[in-house]
């Protein structure tokens, strides 16, 4: 006898609350919890953890293939190492958690910051390691969690007080190599966020005052939610010289002069850009997971009765077989096919395969696509074939959507009220501005303060000529720039 079912669906629209929509996708697919019993930490689940190590996996190996060797560094950096770079203790100060005394209780001699980035860790490492010319380019990255005192409202894979993410830091002998790695990280960041991910962005150069704390200039990708707020994704910072010099980061060159090294850091938040994906793709039944980062691919649901049932089961299992080279399940426990339909388009699964006694007849099965959410009956000799042209385009349909979606939320604002409106209208605002160097942040504090959005910079894909007067002061424009709530 089945068990007694109950309603675990999502209760509300994605397009009518997206807030509340997004914290029952979490937690009715299991995704997160957050009731750890420290504010801004989350428990990930399996499901999620799942794809979020496919997620690493993928990301490595790009870096890898472009001449990164992976490193394990400590947790813990000194007080000392971060009041070597002025602005970068700055910026960073605030959000730290400091570690103060061991457990005797007594207190240490230098307080230590439990890693909110690892520029300061590693760069005291690097003028070791780093002599010569020959060492260079020297490409390096970890796979971490950081932890950072989060002021704003936390919220599970978006924003919290820990996340998971990967820094990769790269030092070169001239500023035209550094460059070229800046432009490489957005590269990745395409091949990672867009083409396995199936994530629409925009990178911005970021204005002078909203750049990563002690970087020459940040370059950020923003992805849309469906709440009208833009997310920062990967973030890549052309830090030139800054932290060279205090943490005598140099190489001889080959006239046996020593110099300054440049640096870069590219930081994709894997958490993050977790968060961003299932807010994304996922709609009113649950998760829509792009191919690659799936925990499961394929689920196989038998239609049983009581006669046939072990015919049934031995055919299932031999068609779980069949597609071995993928990650398939199958579903045996004793619930009925509708709350198992329902359970794995909750859970975001690309392909579920039904097989009953009329399908076993007829030497077919039914294929459900969950991105389309479309059944086709399949002649099980033509299986594979099906499986394999759906690998093909699972994602690739995830993109087209989403871009779609993305072109048709970007609108033009000729005026503060038209801002204003675009805002209200969860929209991303493109506009003339007076400037993104620090001139322009008085600016930025009027939109901040007046319409709770902010200034994100100038695209980096194409060039966008400033015409006209800056929305907010009326004076000349000198960059076009875009204007979103984020979060």
């Amino acid at each position: 006898m089945a068990k007694k079912e109950v309603d675990t669906g999502i209760t509300v629209k994605k397009s009518d609350d997206f807030s509340e929509w997004y914290t029952q996708l979490v937690q009715k697919a299991e995704l997160g919890d957050v009731r750890y019993n420290i504010k801004g930490l989350v428990v990930y689940m399996p499901w999620a953890t799942k794809s979020i190590k496919k997620m690493y996996k993928l990301t490595e190996d790009i870096l890898e293939r472009k001449g990164h060797e992976p490193l394990i560094m400590p947790s813990l950096i000194p007080e000392s190492n971060f009041k070597l770079e002025g602005e970068h203790v700055k910026g960073f100060a605030p959000e730290v958690f400091w570690v103060t005394e061991h457990g005797a209780g007594e207190k240490f001699e230098e307080k230590m910051a439990l890693r909110p980035t690892s520029e300061t860790a590693l760069y005291q490492m690097y003028s070791l390691w780093i002599r010569s010319y020959k060492d260079l380019p020297f490409k390096r990255y970890q796979s971490c969690q950081v932890w950072r005192y989060e002021g704003k409202m936390t919220r599970p894979f978006f924003r919290g007080r820990e996340f998971h993410w990967i820094e990769a830091h790269d030092v070169f002998a001239t500023e035209k190599e550094a460059l070229a790695q800046v432009k490489e990280d957005m590269e990745t960041t395409k091949e990672t966020l867009l083409e396995k991910f199936a994530i629409p962005f925009i990178f911005f150069q970021r204005p002078q005052w909203d750049k990563f704390a002690g970087a020459v200039n940040t370059y950020a990708a923003d992805a849309l939610m469906g709440s009208g707020k833009v997310l920062q994704l990967p973030s890549t910072h052309m830090l030139g010289q800054n932290f060279s010099k205090p943490f005598n980061v140099k190489f001889v060159d080959e006239k046996s002069e020593e110099k300054l090294a440049y640096i870069t850091c590219y930081g994709p938040a894997i958490s993050r850009i977790y968060g961003a994906m299932i807010a994304l793709h996922g709609d009113d039944k649950g998760l829509v997971l792009p191919w690659d980062v799936a925990p499961k691919q394929i689920v196989i649901v038998p239609i049983l009765f009581t006669d046939g049932k072990e015919e049934v089961l031995k055919k299932a299992n031999e068609l779980k077989e069949k597609l071995a080279g993928y990650d398939v399940i199958l579903d045996e426990r004793d619930q009925t096919p509708g709350w198992k339909f329902n359970y794995w388009e909750m859970k975001g699964v690309p392909i579920r395969i039904e097989i009953g006694p009329k399908d076993m007849q007829n030497k077919s099965v039914v294929v459900f696509r969950r991105d389309l959410g479309e059944k086709k009956q399949v002649k099980e000799a033509d299986l594979l074939k099906e499986i394999k042209e759906i690998e093909k385009t699972f994602t690739a349909n995830l993109i087209k959507k989403s871009e779609k979606n993305f072109e048709g939320n970007v609108i033009d604002a000729k005026t503060k009220k038209d801002v204003e409106n675009a805002i209200k209208n969860n929209k991303i605002a493109r506009v003339n501005f007076c400037s993104l160097e620090i001139d322009g942040e008085k600016c930025a504090e009027i939109i901040e303060k007046e319409l709770e959005a902010n200034v994100r910079g100038k695209r980096i894909d194409k060039e966008e000529k400033a015409s006209g007067n800056c929305v907010i002061c009326g004076k000349k424009a000198t960059a076009v720039t875009y204007i979103a709530k984020s979060y």
